[in-house]
């Protein structure tokens, strides 16, 4: 092999017979198309020799294998020559027809983990020995394709169809003990006793003493053709259901169906062919974006690449038991890390201790957690009506409501009551940091942790960096991020930093129309249509009016030249109507919180465009459905390029998974700037444009849009940033 290859497989042929083939491509034994060429090469060479009477496959330093690397994949158009290079090949020349088919039998040993291709690899050997805690499973469903390397025909065969059916549609992995319970592996033993387990399994296939069974043939999991079919069948309509937009999980239903109707060879030949176009499909090119979009979040010039190692957090404080306060410390002590709850009362302490405890008694519930565990987990939360335990803090998220004066006050007390170490933090979602910390002599220690709700459970961390703060500050707060289980996003200081900065005009645009004669049920359903998990004033609703119009004002105040005014939202509020928690909104809402179209809307609706002077066009009247998106979306785009060309963001690829994981735009569209590349920045360009005539400077495209569309440049592509904010 060359010296630049990717990853090897290697042998070692012990004194009992069996060659120990091992897995190696640092970190995770990822199947690149090197390490392929090596096991198969390796294989092949243990059953040529005559000293080697069975085969043992495992992964160096406690990992099976993390699956096949798709980066090999990652902007790479295979031609038609590079046959060694296509799943096909894989599936059949190396695991069907050397591995399973071989005349010495191989036995897997499986630890840490097995996924993807690596389960597809251990299932053509013909026994599986693993760790209690390895993960077992085929995620590729994911990454917008499916299994290429033989699994939606073996699996089915070693575990069943309906868990099958299970473990591929959901991405979710199994644990070593259910694998076995499930008949995907065929023993668990500790990870010490792995190797020789498998060694002695091996060489007892050899001598008869246990079965040597290739999984592709297997056929006692298998329903009968009937009810097979029905099982197909039902899965299928849940798959429509789930994700209408999505054509990749119903290729994996077909392909299986392919294998149970007409044989394991024809399911194989199916599995490579769809394999192969799902690969250039543009879903999944956008969740293979996201993939590694995702895992370059926690890389920042300047700041992660200068050597800081992050400073251990003991102790952390929060200020405010509202709603995201309770959702933060939640977050926090699910990882261990001792809380000071701080609120004003003891009734509103109390009130956020409830919360903390409601959200963690739900994971009871759920069966996520044991009675013994809560007991633990809620012991790390204390509640205190004083600075007094702040003394030896290593970190303060303060997370009231936005009030500038209140926050301004409390950063002042911070700094009095909290060690000179300590990293003050604002969860604040808009509010401009500089003006936060005005009073403040630390500015080195503050930046903004704004979690998104319900912050136990959103994924996104949005780290927010003035031109004062520290790299260190923001290595601990990814540090911690990483701890809790968060995809963290650094961005720089400006109102609404990235998410709300760039989705301000989202419900504004919906508001344009809607005064302007558009159904506002029928953008909501539209905009739903297209993926997201809710439209804007479906949104509007959940976060409440409150809020919005808090927020909104902020936007007024900073971009008032970009700002759509539309007196809807006041008038709704002032009829007590504030969103869900007053069962009235856009929507009316039942005792279950299910949202039904109000009839009443019309009147507000109707007052609101005489406020505003405008009136209905006929054009937005029957509005298309794609009209009805690039309204709305377009306008978001605008802004992300924006906060792109300020340098609010590192890069274009931060901006898709804070929009993915702090809004909910659909992943298997890659984020909202590489969806606007899908289109063409010519295209938006023109959009905004023609708008921009009709409608006014809320849809005027920007300098940098403009730019990039009169070169037919992609939006996404590096800029040099005029003026950063990091």
């Amino acid at each position: 092999m060359g010296s630049n290859a990717k990853g090897r497989a290697v042998m070692e042929v012990g004194a009992d017979g069996v060659a120990l083939i091992t897995i190696i491509n640092p970190p995770v034994n990822s199947l690149s198309f090197d390490v392929l060429r090596s096991l198969k090469a390796t294989y092949e060479q243990a059953l040529r020799r005559d000293d080697v009477r069975a085969i043992v496959v495992t992964g160096a330093k406690g990992k099976f294998s993390g699956g096949f690397d798709i980066s090999s994949f990652k902007g790479k158009q295979m031609d038609k020559g590079e046959m060694e290079q296509r799943p096909g090949y894989v599936s059949m020349e190396i695991l069907s027809d050397t591995v399973e088919a071989a005349k010495k039998p191989s036995v897997a040993a499986i630890d840490g983990i097995a996924l993807g291709g690596g389960l597809e690899v251990a299932m053509a050997c013909h026994a599986r020995i693993s760790t209690p805690t390895a993960q077992l499973g085929l995620p590729e469903l994911q990454l917008g394709i499916i299994p290429g390397f033989g699994g939606t025909q073996r699996l089915p065969r070693l575990v069943g169809l309906s868990k099958a059916l299970e473990m591929m549609l959901t991405s979710k992995p199994v644990k070593g003990e259910e694998a076995y319970s499930l008949g995907l592996v065929d023993a668990i033993v500790s990870p010490d006793e792995l190797v020789n387990t498998a060694r002695r399994w091996a060489l007892d296939i050899l001598d008869c003493r246990r079965p040597w069974v290739a999984s592709l043939f297997k056929t006692d999991k298998i329903e009968p053709l009937g009810e097979a079919r029905e099982i197909l069948k039902f899965v299928r309509a849940q798959a429509r259901k789930r994700a209408p937009n999505l054509t990749h999980p119903l290729v994996c239903i077909d392909v299986i169906e392919e294998g149970i109707v007409s044989g394991p060879r024809a399911g194989l030949l199916k599995e490579a062919e769809a394999f192969q176009v799902l690969m250039r499909s543009e879903t999944s090119k956008s969740l293979i974006h996201i993939f590694f979009a995702q895992r370059g979040t926690s890389k920042v010039p300047g700041v992660t690449d200068i050597g800081l190692v992050p400073r251990r957090v003991k102790k952390v404080a929060i200020l405010g038991g509202g709603l995201m306060g309770s959702g933060i410390a939640t977050a926090l002590i699910l990882s261990n890390y001792p809380v000071i709850l701080k609120e004003v009362n003891d009734k509103f302490l109390q009130a956020g201790i409830g919360r903390v405890t409601a959200n963690l008694q739900s994971r009871v519930k759920k069966g996520n957690m044991t009675q013994e565990k809560f007991e633990k987990t809620i012991s790390l939360l204390k509640g205190v009506l004083d600075y007094e335990s702040f003394k030896d803090v290593d970190m303060v998220i303060e997370a009231v409501i936005e009030n500038v004066s209140l926050k301004q006050q409390i950063f002042s007390d911070l700094e009095k009551y909290c060690p000179p170490h300590c990293i003050l933090a604002s969860n604040t979602s808009t509010i401009d940091l500089n003006l936060i910390g005005e009073r403040t002599k630390s500015q080195d220690r503050i930046a903004g942790a704004h979690f998104f709700s319900p912050a136990h459970v959103m994924p996104l961390l949005e780290i927010v960096r003035t031109k004062q703060t520290s790299p260190q500050v923001i290595v601990d707060l990814l540090d911690v991020g990483k701890k809790i289980k968060k995809t963290p996003v650094v961005v720089g200081n400006c109102t609404g930093f990235a998410v709300n900065r760039m989705f301000f005009p989202y419900t504004q645009a919906g508001l344009l129309l809607v005064e302007r004669g558009t159904d506002l049920y029928q953008i909501d359903r539209a905009i739903t249509k297209f993926g997201m998990p809710m439209g804007p004033f479906r949104l509007a609703d959940l976060v409440g009016f409150g809020v919005a119009i808090v927020t909104g004002m902020q936007f007024i105040e900073n971009f008032p030249e970009r700002t759509y005014k539309s007196m809807l939202i006041p008038l709704l509020q002032e009829d007590k109507r504030a969103g869900e928690t007053t069962r009235k909104g856009f929507y009316m809402y039942d005792d279950k919180r299910r949202a039904n179209p109000d009839p009443e809307l019309k009147k507000y609706i109707e007052k609101s465009r005489s406020i505003s002077g405008v009136a209905i066009d006929p054009k937005l009247v029957k509005l298309p459905e794609k009209d009805i998106v690039e309204m709305i979306f377009f306008p978001v785009v605008n802004e992300a390029c924006r906060v792109l060309a300020e340098g609010i963001a590192v890069k274009a690829a931060d901006l898709d998974i804070a929009a993915v994981y702090g809004m909910g735009f659909p992943p298997y569209r890659g984020g909202i700037l590489f969806w606007a590349d899908s289109l063409g920045s010519k295209y938006i360009y023109s959009r905004l444009e023609e708008w921009s005539n009709s409608y006014g400077e809320f849809f005027k495209p920007c300098a940098y849009l403009a730019e990039r569309a009169s070169k037919g440049a992609p939006l996404s592509s590096p800029v040099e940033q005029a003026k950063s904010r990091m």
